[in-house]
């Protein structure tokens, strides 16, 4: 039984094999062509009476004569007869009317060779057939029609629309919306002269846009029966979406035995939003079930909801290694339309459940998302209110979990709201100049509520015991003026004002010689501030080279900046207690806020940083261009480090370096490193001294960092003139058909028409076998290095690559793979094998080895209409 839904109908010709015409129409008088009346006009009866009704109504006309018969009572025409009455409209090479009985004969023309031209075209409202001949009566609205060919325009809701060919030897129309085929096909095949498959039915009843129902039906591939077969058959062909059974997978996994997969039940609700319910079952036991419902409104908003739940069962109850699992997953997407509300908008992304969902998941449909480490989600609403000063303001909450680990961080809300920057010394639109006139200032608060759970106690109540609660406002003020023309200078400071709901109190017990916390349930707040200076500015040189040399000049571009920063201490925010030693402990009853504890002691720093760019002018290959080519050979180089004033020791941070180029055309590299001035002991310490002192260099080595990517494909290999091929090859509409099809069938070609001759078809072959193989790879480089401890070890080092070829027109293989250096194996490996049949579609996807080995095999339809005739197979799944 198929699920289908129809779109829009659309009526085209279809080149399917004919049998002979069996009407008998009436012998043309053989003076016909001396008593030919011009066209388009009727000769005045010269015998009174009352014409009949149909000559008042009808229109017609024909090329070559029209005659009218008054002893026969009928009416010939002939070579592009045309009729027209009504909502009914008739063409053909020869029409012959009765105009007593109301009836109409149409047929073909036949010329000496026997090639029939001119087949008649019925169209009745919005119903159209191709038929050999038919025979119409005006009165009754009855018809019969010989080797029909029609074409139905349908599509399974949401998933796009596809046509299905109709054919039948005899087909006996009975009213305006009913018609009764003998000896019928139905195909989705695009050769429609010889279909590579068509489903044979022997009786059928046919409602055009809405329906097929059929008695005995059975697959013919190639011309070929198959056992595929069934006692009746029900072929739905309303239009828009409709309600409807989803046809499920068989299979059988040796673990929990036969099963049906992804067979359910679509619901279109309303105009706006539609559900689809499927499911799974296992012989065993196991279960699962999924709803997915998509919604949309136009200039509004759209998402989709999917939930997915698997009770999975292992082995049977009294075995010891029998096991039950539970796993769940829900996603969401919301999105608004940008033109519903230019100051709101209200947005969700959510991926939340079961750590091993997708990798214990038995159905084929999750296979993809296997080695997802981590469930992110996030629930958006913002609010911005225009009036000066403007606010923007959001509520946000978010999730996020590892599936390694379990462990889950959610944030139940977030309140985040900023004010627009306020110069109170400057007007408004006017141009602000010196120190004053930018001194500026913002306000923005943020309050959280931080609740971090493990796997086991979300969703109960236990997961809210460790909930953190606070606000932080933050008043943000700064300035920036010109020094010595080509000097920036900043100023800049921040004042925090941070609330809480809870502190900690400690007090050491002398019975149990242990130090006691208490949580203190309450409002309680604390305030830092610190200050800030920058002064940076820009340098550049430039050497020249002469431009008749390759390399012209080279150009190198420096930003140096220095920036200060001071903090007080805040000693007023902490406590103390004695210890059992008789010594002070301080600690601060702030520490469990989210904003982080104020500071003990001062922040006293100064940060140097440079950042560098490189790029040459090189002369252009070609000698036709006026400007020379500029080539980056450091896109950033950047050097930072910072000297604490306030540390007794280790004064110096460590250097950080980091820097980007792509010398090589399409290789972006992109590397960092760490440098330590001071050298280490032998537990691995930091000491407070210089490298260079103990013995070492100038700095030591801590870690670095290097990774690339590119993409390779075949057009970068092409000489000159092969893309002019190519792109001749993309226009032409049968470029990609089958290489082993040799009959020259050609898709743009008529219903009725076809190009034969060897020459056409050792032109079309040599085109098709004329394939370039195109391909394409991408490969991702990543190497690290960890010295910390003098350990020297290379901590990851991989090459992950992947990318598809395409054997003929309609082979492709795609890969999925890398090298793991360090650990010496690969990582998850996958080929992907496809193979476009025409009208089936044929895939295999193979993981080879490693922990998700496994293959699957698919072959089926590509029609959405016919989607539900395929056959699966697969291997038994990995187990943990």
């Amino acid at each position: 039984m198929a699920k289908l839904a129809a779109q829009e109908d659309l009526i085209k010709p279809l080149p399917i094999k004919v049998v002979e015409d069996t009407i008998t129409a009436p012998l043309l008088p053989p003076n016909i062509l001396n008593d030919s009346i011009p066209r388009d006009s009727v000769q005045a009866d010269s015998v009174q009476g009352k014409q009949p009704f149909l000559l008042d109504k009808i229109q017609y006309k024909a090329k070559d004569y029209v005659k009218l018969s008054q002893k026969d009572n009928k009416i010939y025409l002939y070579n592009e007869a045309e009729i027209y009455y009504q909502d009914t409209e008739l063409k053909a090479g020869v029409i012959v009317m009765d105009y007593i009985k109301n009836e109409v004969y149409a047929g073909r023309l036949k010329d000496s060779t026997g090639v029939y031209s001119q087949l008649p075209f019925f169209k009745q409202g919005d119903n159209e057939v191709r038929p050999d001949s038919i025979r119409f009566n005006f009165d009754t609205q009855k018809a019969l029609i010989w080797n029909s060919r029609t074409e139905q325009q349908a599509g399974l809701g949401q998933l796009g629309s596809d046509a299905m060919k109709v054919y039948a030897e005899i087909t006996k129309k009975e009213n305006d919306s009913v018609y009764f085929l003998s000896e019928g096909k139905l195909t989705t095949s695009k050769d429609t002269v010889d279909p590579d498959y068509y489903i044979r039915v022997r009786k059928a009843k046919f409602v055009p846009k809405k329906k097929i129902i059929a008695g005995f039906s059975n697959i013919y591939i190639v011309d070929v029966p198959t056992p595929i077969a069934l006692p009746f058959a029900y072929f739905p062909l309303s239009q828009g979406r409709v309600a409807g059974l989803l046809f499920p997978t068989f299979g059988n996994d040796p673990q929990r035995g036969y099963f049906l997969q992804n067979g359910g039940y679509y619901l279109p609700i309303s105009d706006y939003v539609d559900l689809s319910l499927t499911g799974d079952f296992y012989t065993n036991g196991s279960y699962g079930f999924r709803g997915q419902s998509v919604y949309t409104k136009r200039y509004k908003f759209r998402g989709n909801v999917n939930f997915n739940y698997e009770n999975l069962i292992q082995s049977q109850k009294g075995f010891d290694d029998f096991s039950r699992t539970s796993n769940y997953n829900i996603r969401i997407q919301h999105t608004q339309d940008p033109k519903s509300n230019p100051y709101s908008r209200f947005s969700a992304s959510v991926n939340l459940g079961s750590s091993q969902f997708f990798t214990n998941s038995l159905n084929q449909v999750n296979r993809n998302n296997s080695q997802t480490n981590t469930f992110a989600s996030s629930i958006s609403y913002t609010k911005t209110f225009p009036a000066y000063p403007s606010v923007n303001a959001s509520l946000t909450l978010t999730h996020t979990q590892n599936s390694r680990t379990q462990a889950i961080s959610m944030s139940l809300p977030t309140l985040q709201a900023s004010m627009e920057r306020i110069f109170p010394f400057a007007k408004r639109d006017g141009i602000k100049k010196g120190i004053f006139q930018n001194i500026n200032f913002q306000y923005d608060v943020n309050a959280q509520n931080s609740i971090t759970t493990t796997e086991e106690d979300f969703f109960t109540s236990k997961m809210f015991e460790d909930a953190k609660i606070g606000a932080r406002h933050r008043i943000p003020l700064s300035t920036n003026f010109k020094v010595a023309k080509y000097m920036s200078v900043s100023l800049n400071g921040s004042y925090e004002d941070v609330w809480t709901l809870e502190t900690v109190r400690r007090s050491f017990d002398e019975d149990t010689q242990t130090v006691v916390t208490d949580t203190i349930p309450g409002f309680d707040r604390f305030n830092r501030y610190n200050l800030g200076a920058s002064i940076g500015t820009t340098l550049y040189g430039t050497v020249n080279f002469g431009e008749d040399k390759k390399i012209q000049a080279i150009r190198h571009v420096m930003r140096p900046s220095i920036s200060y920063s001071y903090a007080p201490s805040f000693e007023q925010f902490y406590d103390s207690y004695v210890d059992g030693n008789g010594n002070d402990v301080q600690y601060t009853p702030f520490e469990t806020s989210i904003y982080g504890r104020p500071s003990l002691g001062k922040s006293n720093s100064l940060s140097f940083s440079l950042q560098n760019t490189l790029e040459a002018k090189v002369r252009d290959k070609d000698s036709t261009a006026t400007e020379p080519k500029k080539v980056s050979i450091l896109s950033n180089l950047s050097l930072n480090a910072s000297y604490n004033f306030e540390a007794d020791s280790l004064k110096l941070s460590p250097i950080n370096l980091s820097g980007a180029t792509e010398i090589i055309k399409n290789v972006p590299i992109n590397f960092a490193a760490s440098f330590d001035p001071y050298a280490i002991d032998n537990n691995g310490r930091r000491i407070n001294t210089f490298n260079v002192n103990n013995g070492g260099g100038l700095v030591r080595l801590t870690s670095a960092r290097l990774n690339t990517g590119f993409s390779l494909n075949s057009e970068m290999f092409q000489k000159g003139g092969q893309k002019k091929d190519q792109d001749s090859d993309s226009q032409d509409p049968n470029y990609g058909d089958n290489p082993f099809e040799l009959r020259g069938s050609r898709d743009d070609e008529s219903f009725f028409s076809r190009k034969g001759g060897r020459e056409d078809d050792e032109e079309e072959e040599n085109e098709l076998y004329a394939n370039k193989t195109p391909w394409d790879m991408r490969l991702t480089y990543v190497a690290s290095y960890n010295n910390s401890n003098r350990q020297k070890e290379i901590t990851n080092h991989s090459l992950m690559f992947s990318g598809n070829i395409k054997l003929t027109p309609k082979w492709e293989v795609g890969f999925n793979s890398g090298y793991d250096f360090k650990n010496k194996g690969f990582t998850d490996t996958r080929f992907n094998f496809k193979r476009d049949l025409d009208s089936f579609r044929l895939s295999f996807d193979w993981t080879p080895f490693g922990r998700f080995e496994r293959w699957y095999f698919f072959i089926g339809i590509k029609s959405s209409l016919l989607s539900d005739l395929k056959w699966e197979n697969r291997s038994q799944p990995f187990r943990r």
